[in-house]
């Protein structure tokens, strides 16, 4: 009788969405990889995304890059303000060229591709046993990076949406500034309970990703959506827009703790392993950081486990603005504001990315209001 030995690779994505496709991409070491998805690398073709991200004066992905612009305005409780990021940039890439880069480095890597859905992750100790839904054997991996939605470890304090809908417009006449976006835009009617948002993001003079976000407990119906954004873009006086396509999404805010690694060679990425930003819901640079670190890490030599994706400090500190922002004690877009001009853009920005000193936190920490937020952190303290 043939026993059938499973596929055996040295490394394994489990799931194929962003942050699986920028470690692929990132891989330059040969090794034997594989990718599972219930749709494989069809999975891109259903997870249309766009992301926003802040970058220096030069990055790797500007061949790609949909749109980038030196300045935002933010709309905040004191009117306009214009932010010079200088030497940053605030840039846009859509998600089918990094799905087109995973592509071509899964053929220059002769990646095995699996169409399954994929059940236990068996850990051994030396290897992980992939199994489908089913509990039938998939393949053999040495490591295993599973970039699938998994609930946080143990509740947090605070458990917010970042969920919002944008719509792609154009228009016949020239009526956006591609040189700058809206940041936030804070004059959006404001929720009982969270804080809402408008974002403009020009492509060029007649083209703009136009979104409406709100940060808050749970999600809106769909029609809820787009009357937010059609009284969106009346207040901003934009008439006879063309909407050509949709985008939504719905990503965790909280202080709950995710697991990065729920066993010895097995792997979280993505939100799954702690890449989005509590207090912002961003993801995209933290995804990028993984993938760099973890290719590096394999070139060398050494376990694909990444670093943390941000500081302790930062987690305690977005654990104590979500609280308050949840509790009342605290004006969200007061807080943005505050941050903002009260700090040179580029600190703020790197804050959010997870890159700033401790002198710059306190820094940070001194521009908001500071009665609330030193309620909200004794708060903290006593949780």
């Amino acid at each position: 009788m043939r026993i059938l030995r499973p596929v055996e690779v040295d490394l394994a994505l489990v799931g194929f969405g962003g942050a699986a496709a920028l470690v692929l991409s990132a891989l330059t070491t040969p090794l034997r990889v594989a990718v599972i998805d219930p749709a494989g690398l069809d999975a891109a073709d259903s997870k249309r995304r766009t992301w926003a991200f802040w970058t220096g004066p030069t990055d790797e992905l500007d061949p790609v890059l949909d749109a980038q612009w030196p300045g935002v305005d933010l709309f905040g409780p004191s009117g306009k303000q214009r932010l010079d990021l200088s030497p940053m940039r605030y840039a846009m890439v859509r998600s089918e060229p990094i799905f087109g880069l995973a592509a071509e480095a899964a053929d220059r890597l002769a990646a095995h591709t699996v169409v399954a859905n994929v059940g236990d992750l068996v850990d051994n100790g030396s290897s992980v046993d992939i199994l489908d839904a089913d509990g039938a054997s998939v393949l053999r991996a040495r490591w295993v990076l599973d970039s699938r939605p998994v609930k946080p470890a143990r509740p947090g304090r605070t458990f917010w949406l970042q969920h919002f809908r944008g719509w792609w417009v154009r228009s016949e006449t020239p009526i956006f500034d591609p040189e700058s976006a809206v940041l936030m835009d804070f004059r959006t009617p404001q929720p009982a309970h969270g804080v809402s948002f408008g974002y403009v993001l020009p492509t060029s003079a007649n083209t703009a990703l136009i979104e409406y976000t709100e940060f808050s407990p749970r999600r809106l119906g769909d029609s809820a959506y787009d009357e937010a954004l059609r009284a969106y873009a009346r207040q901003l006086g934009l008439g006879n827009l063309i909407v050509d396509e949709v985008e939504d999404g719905a990503i965790p805010m909280t202080d709950a703790p995710f697991e990065r690694r729920p066993s010895a060679r097995v792997v979280r990425i993505g939100t799954a392993g702690g890449a989005t930003r509590p207090s912002t819901g961003y993801t995209f640079s933290a995804m990028r950081r993984q993938a760099t670190q973890i290719a590096e890490l394999i070139r060398s030599g050494r376990d694909p486990v990444p670093d943390a994706a941000y500081p302790r400090r930062h987690l305690w500190m977005d654990s104590v603005a979500l609280h308050a922002w949840d509790s009342g004690l605290v004006s969200a877009p007061e807080f943005f504001e505050r941050l903002f001009l009260r700090n040179p853009p580029d600190r703020v920005l790197r804050f959010l990315d997870g890159r700033t000193s401790p002198a710059e936190e306190l820094a940070l920490m001194g521009s908001t209001p500071l009665v609330p937020m030193a309620r909200s952190a004794l708060r903290s303290l006593r949780t």
